[in-house]
């Protein structure tokens, strides 16, 4: 099972000091956060994409391969990268090329976002938002499994014998998961295509999560891309930690009351009654996230939010210490304990090629690409 960080980029007047970093010292310390992970023995770095303030990651490929620069080990992805407002031939050569930069510790996770505004500033149209999502993302399926591809949608103009370059590294694909907070459509399309879904239920509570990672299950299944228990899900979280949870309450609620995002709303101790939210000590942060595989199932990855609302770098940093020596070596053990065989680890680029070279052994060709009728149709059937 993989553990990791996922920022969301914002910058954010620490409530405590009043001192809101410039970008440069915001995009300095995220490269800092990143390498500090690595360090402490987490898997994954995730980055996600926003083009408004107070948010300043508007290219995370940029950011990425500077990472893969400055580290050996931690796998490097996106949360998310805009399928919907992003060209997918873009898409497809950036992360082909971030791919090879990287020498494959790369992944990347679609998503639709969660600012309205965005689609205009890109010029479409967000009432299309779901329909967007499944035509971009067929054409980036196939841009990546065929040399040579004739495309015809609704949403850009068509491809002629069109090749992608840089091709994948080792003509495999970087794995995707698709993330969604609230849409079951998009559930269905990671299930169609045996992709990773990833709920990033940081705003919701436990009963909404294991309904949406039940219905991908359900149809990663139908699909036959696999029994119900290996389907790839990754959740998502956050986290405040102190050796004393009523210090880390204390500490971490000017913050909280303050955050660009959820600030304002639900009191803090609602937040944490009712969503995967952990403030506290580091057995608390163990025991709340042991528990959302009661409802979930064994599952391949879990990254934290840990950089948020105006944090500074020092206790950002702390955060990390914390978790990678007292929480993630226990998490690791006990998620172990009880696993099923039959449940898959979280793919790399290493298994995946593995993987085609065994089916091609076994086929004695390459299959197929799948999922290119994958549409409209499709989610209204699920």
């Amino acid at each position: 099972m993989q553990f990791g960080i996922f920022t969301v980029s914002d910058i954010t007047q620490d409530p405590t000091t009043g001192r809101t970093p410039s970008e440069h010292e915001r995009i300095t310390d995220v490269l800092t956060i990143a390498q500090h992970a690595e360090e402490v023995g987490l898997d994954v770095f995730a980055l996600g994409e926003h083009h408004n303030p107070p948010f300043f990651s508007s290219s995370p490929t940029t950011t990425l391969a500077y990472l893969a620069a400055k580290t050996s080990k931690i796998q490097l992805t996106t949360s998310t990268t805009l399928i919907t407002t992003n060209d997918p031939v873009k898409i497809a050569e950036d992360f082909a090329m971030l791919q090879h930069v990287a020498d494959g510790r790369v992944d990347l996770m679609l998503g639709r976002g969660n600012t309205g505004p965005v689609y205009p500033w890109f010029g479409k149209d967000i009432r299309q938002g779901i329909n967007l999502a499944i035509e971009n993302y067929g054409l980036l399926h196939r841009l990546w499994r065929e040399d040579f591809v004739d495309w015809e949608g609704q949403f850009r103009t068509p491809l002629q014998g069109f090749q992608s370059t840089p091709r994948p590294l080792d003509d495999v694909p970087p794995f995707v998961w698709h993330g969604s907070i609230r849409s079951p459509e998009i559930a269905e399309q990671a299930a169609y295509y045996g992709d990773g879904f990833f709920a990033n239920h940081i705003f919701w509570p436990a009963s909404h999560t294991q309904r949406m990672i039940a219905l991908y299950r359900q149809r990663f299944e139908h699909y036959e891309h696999g029994t119900a228990e290996q389907a790839i899900v990754g959740l998502g979280g956050q986290v405040f930690m102190r050796k004393n949870s009523q210090d880390a309450v204390r500490e971490f609620r000017p913050y909280f009351d303050n955050a660009p995002v959820y600030g304002h709303g639900p009191s803090l101790e609602e937040f944490t009654s009712q969503t995967p939210l952990t403030v506290g000590s580091p057995q608390e942060v163990i025991d709340k996230t042991l528990g959302f595989r009661d409802y979930v199932g064994d599952y391949q990855r879990q990254l934290f939010l840990m950089d948020h609302a105006g944090l500074p770098l020092k206790t950002v940093l702390e955060q990390l210490d914390l978790l990678g020596s007292e929480v993630v070596p226990v998490l690791r053990k006990e998620f172990a304990k009880n696993r099923p065989e039959t449940v898959p680890d979280a793919p790399t680029h290493d298994s995946l090629v593995a993987a085609r070279n065994a089916a091609k052994a076994a086929a004695g060709t390459s299959a197929a690409p799948k999922g290119a009728a994958f549409g409209a149709a499709a989610v209204k059937g699920a």
